[in-house]
């Protein structure tokens, strides 16, 4: 049996996606502040520095560190262990002719 029953995996597929997409949009957009706030001005244009992209990336890890750290903590998933077949019936000298 999976991590769900068959009935729920329908549900459990949405909210993957669903936090998925979420993560992807926060994300997104706190390196797009980092680097928005971070900036130098080259030819009276601001452009990201590389100190930006440097944090944006720290941050990354770090969130990317916590989530390995917090899914260490999951319980395991253990297969079942197939029930032995049973022996099959062996002939008799009773049977046998």
């Amino acid at each position: 049996m999976g991590a769900v029953p068959p009935s729920e995996t329908a549900a459990a597929s949405s909210l993957n996606t669903l936090m998925r997409s979420i993560g992807t949009s926060v994300a997104s957009a706190v390196a797009g502040v980092i680097l928005a706030q971070m900036t130098i001005s080259l030819g009276g244009h601001a452009l990201p520095s590389e100190n930006g992209f440097k944090v944006a990336m720290a941050i990354g890890a770090g969130a990317a560190a916590l989530a390995f750290f917090l899914a260490s903590f999951l319980p395991r998933h253990r297969p079942a262990t197939p029930e032995p077949a049973p022996a099959a019936a062996e002939p008799s000298a009773e049977t046998v002719g």
